[in-house]
């Protein structure tokens, strides 16, 4: 069993109420520039998008559809990401000609997300943006083009809100900082 999260957290750097409000105001954003757009599509990235996907959905007024993709470039109980990009889920509904919308929980190093992109723009979109909760712009090894963005955070190891450790704390309705120097699971790299 992990610690309870309170033996972790260094400190709270999004409380919930500023999460809330902050995707409250990327849904109306985001609705006003999809607002004359057919056949948009959230392209949700797990597992760490699913808490923020799910909100904003609500506070969008275009009507969309949903998939999701499960992307990793990180091993068990690593804090950064290994270089190599895995597809673990690829998306199922075509996307030729249609509006996309990656939604994100944090963009790092951009490596990943590079991949996706790749991948997604071989398929044809009409558009494809991009809209994450978290931007560590200090860690940016690759030139990620951005269209929405909850909150640039510093270069820390975070969790809460769709983010894990160890698949653990997802849960949790904040976006919190890791206590420097703890190492947490088995299999920590």
């Amino acid at each position: 069993m992990p610690p309870h999260y309170e033996e972790i957290l260094d400190y709270k750097l999004i409380d919930s109420d500023q999460l809330q409000q902050r995707i409250a105001e990327l849904g109306k954003e985001i609705s006003h520039d999809y607002q004359a757009e057919e056949d948009v599509i959230l392209v949700g990235i797990l597992k760490g998008s699913l808490l923020f996907m799910a909100d904003l959905m609500r506070h969008l007024d275009v009507p969309h559809q949903i998939d999701m993709m499960d992307v990793t470039s990180y091993g068990a109980g690593a804090r950064e990401s290994t270089g190599t990009v895995r597809i673990l889920r690829d998306i199922t509904i075509p996307i030729e000609r249609r509006h996309v919308l990656i939604v994100e929980d944090i963009i790092d190093s951009g490596r990943t997300l590079e991949q996706v992109l790749r991948l997604l723009r071989a398929r044809r979109p009409a558009s494809l943006r991009v809209c994450t909760l978290l931007d560590k712009v200090d860690r940016r090894e690759v030139v990620i083009p951005v269209d929405y963005t909850g909150f640039q955070i510093p270069n820390v190891f975070v969790f809460g809100y769709g983010l894990d450790i160890d698949e653990y704390y997802r849960n949790l309705p904040f976006i919190g900082v890791v206590k420097e120097g703890v190492v947490l699971g088995e299999n920590e790299e």
